[in-house]
């Protein structure tokens, strides 16, 4: 092989070497969470409350999870998620806190993942948006999803 040509294929496999180094790579934007929300001005409650995607995904959860046996359309007082008056405070951080803390004896953060919960989260603070339309044509295209008919705990 001529000297020419052994150097452009060192400097090419030096340049691959090169290329292939990730010690310095960074991820830009949002991450999954790892915590509950920091208070009400929690940097990632947009990324999650203003995804149509995110709240579609808590909407999954909670038919999934079983919350909809409970807190399904016509649910009496409290239990009632679409009127928008919230017992323990309607902000984000305080509704997550309710979801994963705030149902008496079952402690939903021990049991389903941040994620989903911030997620759940979302879905529920959109809920008063929601048309009773819309809610049963959600339930219509959930019918073949998994779901709980009440919370038993993990599944």
């Amino acid at each position: 092989m001529p000297a020419a040509d052994m150097r452009r294929a060192r400097a090419a496999v030096l340049a691959m070497l090169l290329c292939g180094c990730s010690n310095e790579a960074r991820e830009i934007g949002p991450t999954v969470p790892q915590t509950a929300p920091i208070g009400e001005r929690d940097p990632r409650i947009a990324y999650y409350q203003d995804n149509f995607g995110q709240v579609a995904q808590g909407g999954r959860y909670f038919r999934y999870y079983g919350c909809a046996g409970c807190h399904d359309d016509g649910a009496p007082g409290a239990r009632d998620l679409t009127d928008g008056r919230w017992k323990r405070g309607g902000g984000f951080a305080a509704v997550f806190t309710s979801i994963a803390h705030g149902h008496g004896e079952r402690a939903y953060a021990t049991r389903i993942p941040v994620e989903p919960l911030w997620q759940l989260t979302a879905y529920v603070r959109d809920l008063q948006r929601h048309t009773p339309e819309k809610r049963r044509r959600q339930a219509l295209d959930q019918q073949a999803e998994p779901r709980g008919a009440a919370w038993w705990g993990p599944q």
